[in-house]
């Protein structure tokens, strides 16, 4: 390790776990009079402290060798070993890494601190038969056969760009790769590879054309070239994460890069691009510019899963991939959000345990949200400037939020993006909006949300802003769809709209706009009557956004108790005409969970019947076959299909039992998208004990990893 002095250090100390430390030798290349003395070990921190004859001086130069050792087979983070089975049947071993966020130390002592970053130059002694190889982040610079030793092979890489020990990567192995050039519009073309075991080298091939299309637009995108000679991706056996953004090697479960169009299902083929797409965007925010603590992962991972949807859409336009973020990311942390047991974006992380508990929707969706929200409200060519600026200033170093928010103020005018921005990352919950009327204006109050009203007396947790936000409102009209914007500054009670620049008396006015702000709202009964009507009079009165959102918002504040469960139930009648997934997932959902707490009680029949007349139109126009470039469409398929035979639809029933009794008799193949649905519904329809254990045994015999799991 060379080691620059910038001050005296205190104490010379290393993070190192699990690993065996034995000769220790330093050099002071400024003063040879200061050398090694001896080194102990701080179990709780983890720390190796290494003590001298004296005291380093400013800007003293020095060279620490160690040698250590430590075990493959302790654990699936850190350096291990993994292993898959070969299309003999035998296994086949491999060694691979996952250092984030605390792990690297288990491989070697090191600073292991996201913004302690270095420049590493690494060296892998492996096997050499059977078709075994080295890769790590950079480019193999030479591979020396037979050393150190008869049968062994050491292969060197360049040296790296300065980066943190998490995103640094081992793996050896006997994996096959395709590859294509990646011709950038900024900077050098680079080859990207997909490794796989050679099982699945035919299932490679989308990931790789779709990273190919992604990559291309985040260079495009951010105006900053990849700063690598190559980017390698690996579908590794078994993985603890879904994915890791490792600089020039990311690591993938297989599940989350492997896509077979006979296999996989359309959700499959979705979650590979947007798991891609995800990493991807890791190479600028995460690794180019890394968060300075851990306390400020989100701009890592909210970032990573925000711009994602960006990825995803230039590589698939035709998905609505950006409607989907309401279904995939805001809903569910929302809901999470609207419980005390939530937490700040940013929150104070001190040790492993503490690191590892934030790797949490909170930080991915709930970052993600805020952000989307923000690149609204200063618009996406300012957003895309000042992240381009951020991103320039800060490569290949650290930054916090506050150096991004700076970028954006000098931009924008209008507001503090600091301020509005640290009312959402710097307290714990969100906002709902209330929409009041008198005789000319509408009155708006804000106050936190909580699932549970009363719960609000027995929150312990002091926020630094009351729990009041500074809300970017948006809000279109009956009578004027333009999207015009207003602000709820936090220190205001209320906020005033006139009634004739926003609908008039007799019309409406609709706030959160595609459901873009983190925040609900709730409006007169009246308003949610008008809503109702106009939806079914006509679907396209809203987007798919704002239909979706107005469902989402009404179940939510029934559920709080902030409004009866019959003026959402009424928004429902026009899902009859509703031929689009979102709204349909949003609903899906809600519709069976009202239904399973009825079940004791007359209004079960009810809502049942309900519910099967809402969704026979819409059954039968997806039917039952998929199609490859019906992307939406399947999606849609899967969820009213799903929801149609839950609530008893007699001709969906039918249908999924004599599916599946041609699948138990005939072997007839069940695509992906509905084998679920058949398997769940058609052992219901009065198969008999052998039915059944022929398909325990159907079960026991399968080797397809998407397929065992329906």
């Amino acid at each position: 390790i060379t080691i620059r002095t910038d001050q005296p250090p205190i104490e010379w100390c290393f993070t190192s776990h699990l690993l065996e430390i034995g000769k220790v030798e330093f050099k002071c290349l400024n003063d040879t009079s200061l050398t090694y003395r001896d080194h102990g070990f701080d179990e709780v921190r983890s720390f190796l402290e290494i003590n001298l004859s004296g005291n380093l001086d400013v800007h003293f130069e020095s060279e620490l060798t160690i040698e250590f050792s430590g075990r493959l087979d302790e654990q699936i983070v850190g350096f291990y070993s993994s292993s898959y089975r070969s299309d003999a049947g035998t296994e086949v071993k491999i060694a691979t890494s996952k250092f984030e966020p605390t792990f690297a130390r288990q491989a070697f002592p090191c600073f292991d601190e996201p913004h302690l970053k270095a420049e590493y130059t690494v060296h892998m002694v492996h096997p050499m038969g059977d078709g075994y190889e080295a890769l790590s982040n950079m480019n193999v610079s030479e591979v020396a056969e037979n050393t150190p030793s008869v049968g062994l092979a050491t292969t060197s890489f360049e040296r790296s760009v300065s980066m943190s020990t998490y995103l640094v990567v081992f793996i050896v192995s006997d994996f096959l790769y395709k590859e294509r050039i990646v011709k950038p519009t900024h900077g050098d073309a680079f080859p990207l590879r997909v490794y796989a075991t050679p099982l699945q080298q035919d299932n490679t091939q989308y990931a790789l054309d779709t990273a190919a299309v992604i990559i291309e637009h985040y260079v495009d995108y951010f105006g900053i070239p990849y700063p690598l000679p190559k980017l390698d991706m690996a579908a590794i056996p078994d993985f603890v994460s879904g994915a890791m953004e490792t600089w020039g090697l990311v690591t993938y479960r297989e599940t989350s890069i492997l896509y077979n169009k006979e296999t996989s299902s359309t959700a499959n083929k979705q979650r590979v691009a947007g798991v891609i797409g995800h990493e991807l965007a890791h190479m600028w925010f995460g690794n180019l510019v890394t968060m300075k603590w851990w306390n400020e992962l989100w701009l890592n991972e909210g970032f990573a899963s925000y711009i994602e949807y960006k990825g995803i859409d230039v590589a698939h336009p035709d998905w609505g991939i950006k409607e989907q973020f309401i279904i995939d990311d805001l809903h569910s942390v929302m809901t999470l959000d609207a419980t005390l047991a939530s937490h700040p974006i940013v929150v104070s992380v001190e040790n492993p345990n503490q690191i590892t508990e934030i790797f949490d929707s909170i930080t991915y969706s709930k970052g993600a949200s805020v952000i989307r929200m923000l690149e609204d409200f200063v618009t996406p060519p300012v957003f895309q400037q000042g992240v381009t600026r951020y991103l320039e200033k800060n490569k290949f170093a650290s930054g916090v939020s506050e150096d991004l928010m700076s970028e954006l103020d000098e931009l924008v005018t209008e507001v503090s993006v600091t301020e509005v921005m640290d009312t959402f990352t710097k307290q714990k919950g969100l906002p709902v909006v209330t929409v009041e009327m008198n005789d000319s204006q509408y009155v708006l109050r804000q106050q936190r949300f909580l699932a549970d009203q009363d719960a609000a007396s027995q929150e312990t947790e002091v926020s630094p802003y009351g729990y009041r936000w500074h809300i970017p409102l948006t809000y279109i009209s009956s009578d004027d769809e333009s999207v015009r914007r207003m602000w709820f500054p936090p220190k205001d009670d209320i906020v005033l709209l006139e009634l004739k620049d926003a609908g008039g008396q007799n019309g409406w006015v609709k706030f959160n706009y595609q459901q873009v702000g983190y925040y609900r709202v709730n409006y007169p009964d009246r308003m949610w009557d008008q809503f109702a009507k106009a939806l079914t009079a006509n679907v396209s009165t809203f987007t798919i956004g704002d239909r979706t959102g107005l469902l989402n918002d009404a179940f939510a504040l029934a559920d709080a108790s902030l409004l009866n469960y019959s003026v959402a139930l009424e928004l429902t009648r026009y899902l009859t005409d509703e031929e689009e997934y979102v709204p349909w997932s949003a609903i899906a959902s809600k519709l069976k969970t009202i239904r399973n707490l009825l079940y004791n009680y007359i209004s079960y029949d009810h809502i049942t019947q309900y519910t099967r007349e809402l969704v026979s139109k819409v059954v039968q126009t997806v039917a039952w076959d998929p199609q490859e470039d019906a992307h939406m469409k399947n999606l849609l398929r899967t969820t009213v299909l799903d929801l149609a035979c839950t609530v008893g639809h007699p001709d969906c029933l039918r249908e999924a039992g004599e599916r599946f009794q041609k699948w138990l008799t005939g072997n007839e193949v069940i695509h992906p998208d509905i084998r679920s649905i058949v398997y769940t519904y058609g052992i219901q329809s009065g198969v008999s004990v052998a039915d059944w254990e022929k398909v325990l045994k159907r079960y026991e015999e399968e080797s397809d990893a998407n397929e065992k799991p329906n």
